[in-house]
């Protein structure tokens, strides 16, 4: 996770002082570019702990197509990474509660695009489609990012990460993503092991080996409240890499996973630090 220190580095050194929607205030940057080869190990985070259920949990939620925070919580009834923007979406419009329902969020856009014309597109399932029929199409992509359903009003967080394209060469699988706000201490080490999952998933259920997950940020900020936290991240070592076991159980759609088949091996890391998430 070298690449991932040396951007965390780069933001501290180099960013500049910026406003947030939040309040709180980063050190700033734009355009940040990595690539992770997930033949070399899994790239989980080793100078603290990656929060592993929590990540699995949240990418399954996607997966599902769910707008729901109860569904996240019937996978991972732990998982509380949400909570804050729920209260915060049911806050904005003026509600104690609802049925659990954020907007279109993430799995939503993934597995039930809606167009002008009402009609659904499960942009994931095509995407695996053309990954075995047609592996050289350039064509390979699921959005996210939809701005007819992305205000304050319609989704409790607009997608961070907005788009997400497959590249099938020799055999392997790479994935690369475009992220347009990314909080390189507390979200960053999240979003890559849960794309680097997403893609170890999906080349398994197309047969093929994993390659590279490219990572693309737009603003890439380090919350003026975590800086301390970042000095003291950047001052450990990073450890080896682990590796990642699927368990075969004959899966052979996306949909057929589940938590208890991903296997982190040998995954050592130094201990945990805390920082407040911005809301």
């Amino acid at each position: 996770m070298k690449t991932y220190l040396d951007q965390l580095r780069y933001v501290l050194e180099h960013g500049v002082r910026s406003s947030d929607r939040t309040g709180v205030g980063t050190l700033s940057s734009f355009g940040l570019h990595a690539r992770y080869d997930l033949s070399k190990g899994f790239p989980a985070v080793t100078t603290k702990k990656l929060a592993w259920k929590v990540m699995a949990s949240e990418l399954l939620w996607f997966i599902s197509g769910s707008d729901n925070i109860q569904d996240l919580k019937a996978i991972y009834e732990k998982n509380k990474i949400w909570d804050a923007n729920y209260e915060d979406y049911l806050s904005r419009l003026g509600l104690d509660q609802n049925d659990g329902s954020m907007g279109r969020i993430y799995g939503t856009q993934w597995r039930r695009w809606r167009g002008a014309d009402g009609q659904e597109v499960d942009q994931l399932a095509e995407a695996i489609h053309l990954i075995k029929n047609n592996p050289d199409s350039r064509r390979i992509l699921v959005n996210a990012w939809n701005a007819a359903e992305s205000s304050a009003n319609q989704v409790a967080l607009p997608p961070c990460h907005t788009f997400f394209q497959f590249y099938v060469a020799e055999g392997r699988l790479s994935l690369q993503m475009y992220q347009r706000s990314a909080d390189m201490f507390l979200g960053v080490p999240f979003n890559i092991a849960s794309y680097a999952l997403l893609l170890h998933m999906v080349a398994f259920v197309c047969k093929l080996d994993v390659g590279e997950f490219v990572h693309a940020i737009g603003d890439a900020h380090i919350y003026l409240d975590a800086v301390d936290q970042v000095k003291q991240q950047l001052g450990r070592q990073p450890l080896a890499l682990p590796t990642l076991t699927i368990e075969d159980r004959g899966q052979t759609t996306i949909d057929d996973f589940r938590m208890s088949d991903f296997v982190l091996n040998d995954y050592q890391c130094a201990p945990a630090i805390k920082a407040k998430m911005a809301v």
